[in-house]
């Protein structure tokens, strides 16, 4: 063992769950180190849409202005076109917020904001090339980690461990913490393609018999999915790559002349979609949050957002506690009572749009595919666009910045 740090909370993993709380903690008093194993967040094909729930707290954080002068895009609706046929099935216009808009931003470029912000509080230690390897456990409690970092192996002791380490997450492996699979009947290939000024405008879902196609405006290119059954990835590679550029073509006419972008496979990353939830997310000295505690499915966009309310409930219920000592497994207990109720909500309402659209456009690859009922419904009373807004952008219990703040470092 080459070195040894103490600290009142260790959190494994600098994504949008492990970031934000390690902030807010620190913001809040509570001495914090966060182990990301990378050298930077500079990752292609990570969750970029920032929701209003989450563009609302950065309201309550007074660093809205700041967070929006990075470059983003906003979406003030969500349109589906399915066949030839294009329908508005969200709108953001109403909701009770400040901004009322999704924002695409890469995701190195908000891991690096949450960053900046926490590194203004002498209590926010961030450590990257720093991997966690092992748990320390103490007479059946967590009392740290060990890490594989830049000055050799290092135990990090610790009053809490918090798991952000995502959905192949080592702590909540360490931790012999069940796992409920509850089951994806799809998986997705991310790519890019270049975007033209004349280009129309953002219609995220493509659908057309037997395929998805999304498509997400990231200003100087697009950011795109094609949704593929469980398992089906080898299938589509042997077919070859120009077939695949076929494919999307068929789907999206208007990038025919770029799609050769699309050189061969090394230009297609495979995400293996999984929905699975934690049975109980805490032992005591341990709470994992985010994918550590329940991977989502990517229909909706959803995960960042979820990662940084539980981020927020853990920070509302724990900075008391870990500012005056330790946490206790009542309190941790707490967090995850706070944030079952939403999580078990969405992981049900994308789990039903799987089987029930996803699932069946994906085996329907013969006869045309009609508008479905609901969409016609939408079509008719454009006040239902309202509905999937709440719910996509604000979530089923969204939480609110209820730490004090420290004065920051001068």
């Amino acid at each position: 063992m080459n070195t040894a740090i103490e600290t009142r909370c260790c959190i494994v993993g600098g994504g949008p769950a492990g970031m934000m709380l390690g902030f807010l903690l620190a913001r809040s008093g509570v001495d914090v180190v966060v182990l990301e194993k990378h050298a930077d967040f500079l990752r292609d094909f990570r969750g970029d849409t920032i929701h209003p729930s989450t563009l609302e707290l950065m309201y309550e954080l007074g660093v809205l202005e700041e967070f929006l002068k990075r470059p983003h895009q906003e979406n003030r609706e969500l349109a589906a076109q399915v066949a030839n046929e294009t329908v508005t099935v969200g709108d953001f216009s109403h909701l009770p917020t400040h901004c009322k808009f999704l924002a695409f931003m890469p995701q190195w470029d908000f891991l690096n904001f949450v960053a900046e912000q926490g590194q203004r509080y002498p209590q926010f230690r961030l450590k990257m090339q720093s991997e966690a390897v092992d748990l320390i456990e103490d007479g059946g409690r967590i009392a740290g980690v060990r890490a594989k970092t830049t000055d050799g192996l290092t135990e990090i002791r610790a009053g809490l461990t918090v798991g952000a380490d995502g959905r192949r997450s080592m702590v909540r492996e360490r931790a012999r913490l069940e796992v409920m699979d509850l089951g994806a009947p799809m998986d997705v290939l991310w790519m890019k393609v270049s975007r033209r000024p004349a280009d129309p405008g953002q219609t995220l879902g493509r659908v057309a018999a037997g395929k998805v196609f999304i498509m997400v405006d990231r200003d100087q290119y697009w950011q795109c999915g094609y949704v593929i059954p469980k398992g089906g990835a080898d299938e589509i590679r042997n077919r070859g790559i120009e077939k695949f550029r076929e494919e999307i073509v068929n789907l999206a006419p208007f990038v025919s002349d770029r799609v050769g972008e699309l050189r061969d496979w090394d230009d297609v990353s495979l995400l293996t979609v999984k929905v699975d939830r934690l049975k109980k997310w805490f032992r005591p000295g341990l709470l994992c949050i985010g994918d550590s505690a329940h991977a989502m499915s990517p229909v909706g966009g959803v995960g960042i957002n979820l990662a940084v309310q539980d981020a927020v409930a853990a920070a509302n219920i724990l900075a008391p506690r870990l500012a005056a000592g330790n946490a206790r497994e009542s309190d941790l207990a707490s967090v995850q009572r706070r944030r079952e109720f939403p999580t078990r909500a969405t992981q049900k309402l994308q789990i039903a749009i799987q089987n029930r659209v996803i699932r069946p456009v994906l085996g329907h690859s013969s006869n045309p595919l009609k508008l479905p009922f609901l969409l016609r419904l939408v079509r008719q009373f454009p006040v239902l666009r309202r509905i999937p807004a709440r719910v996509i952008g604000i979530g089923f219990r969204p939480e609110h910045i209820r730490t004090r703040a420290i004065d920051p470092r001068p």
